[in-house]
């Protein structure tokens, strides 16, 4: 459940703040209404989720997994959770972890179950963990849950950095050379284009032409670029650019398959880790829907979740898709005959993200000379464009 940071006067007429958790900001200022408050400003997010201006700020997957193992190392030797918040509070070095430690504390000291004091915080705690956490203080295995939760945040940051780092390579490598071509035809073309005279080659005068163009507009082409990556951005974070962007992105060449076994380890990993820590798995496969992170995934998690409240298989509807390989539906339906699914999701999530690692690892590797023999031919042409003049003139 969302929480709601406030500023209200009282009927004293005394400023008060707090954060209350509701389901929607009507409800949120309902329950002000409730209490004889009067709301002055209502806003999403505990005071620790919200930075200046109001931007939510999120805690990092790294931070997020040292604070899990080491929350649950402290539980197993002893320590209370209270006494151990406050130890964890005192050591932590992140800003935003820090403030939510310390909202999480004074709720669970108030009276409030653990799980429930870490929901009204999205920015670091994901209902994903969340609802892990309260089926561990339920069946009382907590340190065990929070030991898992540590081990399923590292492998997916991991995975995270595995290919934002793969990327950034390239994209440097693209930027640079973007801007070496950009630096030829703005700078050396125009002082060696003054020694050139009679007629010239058709190459020479089509890299003259780009010039021009670029002397003469290169502010427009600038603001340009800019104004369509603006549009690309807002049409990609609405739901039809979001559902565009998913599809090219599963259906690309060659980059298509490594992204869907991504997705698809991505959700493996999810419903395996909440099936193994009990929770139910119409809520599971809730929870992975939400955390699936592509709108074609979650169409496919909606069907099969339908399917399984009608007492039917996950895995035939899986199959269905076409997103899912065969192979990796044929285990599925085994873990269900078997009644071992929770550990056979998770199996395929350990298999298949060390395949798609070595994936990612290839890919990269043809991409890099790929953008080197691009970048090259680009140089090659300007520079034989200014090279032809030159021996015409020579020969004559």
């Amino acid at each position: 459940m969302p929480s709601f940071t406030y500023v209200a006067r009282n009927i004293q007429g005394q400023t008060v703040t707090g954060v209350l958790a509701a389901d929607s900001q009507q409800q949120a200022l309902r329950t002000l209404d409730d209490q004889a408050l009067f709301p002055v400003e209502v806003r999403e997010g505990g005071k620790a989720s919200v930075g200046v201006g109001g931007k939510k700020r999120k805690v990092g997957g790294g931070a997020a997994a040292v604070f899990y193992a080491q929350f649950a190392d402290l539980l197993r030797a002893g320590v209370p959770a209270l006494r151990s918040l406050d130890v964890l509070f005192k050591q932590t070095h992140n800003a935003v972890l820090k403030e939510v430690l310390k909202e999480v504390r004074e709720d669970l000291a108030s009276g409030q179950t653990l799980g429930d004091a870490m929901e009204k915080h999205p920015n670091a705690f994901p209902p994903l963990h969340v609802a892990m956490i309260k089926a561990g203080e339920k069946g009382g295995f907590l340190e065990e849950v929070l030991a898992r939760i540590a081990v399923f945040t590292e492998r997916q940051n991991e995975l995270k950095n595995k290919v934002l780092g793969s990327m950034l390579y390239p994209a440097v490598l693209a930027f640079v050379g973007v801007g070496i071509i950009v630096f030829l035809l703005t700078v050396v073309v125009p002082q060696v284009r003054g020694f050139l005279k009679g007629d010239l080659p058709v190459l020479t005068q089509i890299v003259f032409a780009m010039c021009d163009f670029l002397q003469e507009n290169g502010l427009y082409v600038g603001i340009g670029v800019f104004a369509m990556l603006g549009l690309m951005v807002a049409l990609l974070q609405s739901p039809t650019g979001r559902l565009m962007r998913d599809r090219a992105t599963l259906k690309a060449p060659v980059v298509g398959n490594i992204f869907t076994l991504v997705a698809i380890c991505r959700f493996c990993r999810i419903l395996g880790t909440l099936l193994k820590n009990g929770v139910p798995i119409l809520q599971s496969l809730k929870i992975a829907q939400d955390s699936a992170g592509n709108v074609i995934l979650e169409e496919v998690i909606e069907t099969s979740t339908e399917s399984v409240r009608k007492g039917a298989s996950l895995s035939k509807p899986l199959g269905n898709s076409g997103l899912f390989p065969f192979d990796i539906v044929d285990m599925i339906a085994i873990g269900e005959e078997s009644n071992n699914l929770d550990n056979v999701l998770v199996t395929i999530a350990d298999s298949y993200e060390a395949r798609t690692a070595r994936k990612i690892d290839l890919a990269i590797r043809m991409l890099e000379p790929l953008l080197l023999v691009c970048m090259a031919g680009v140089v090659a042409v300007i520079a034989i464009a200014l090279l032809l003049p030159i021996l015409t003139m020579s020969a004559g």
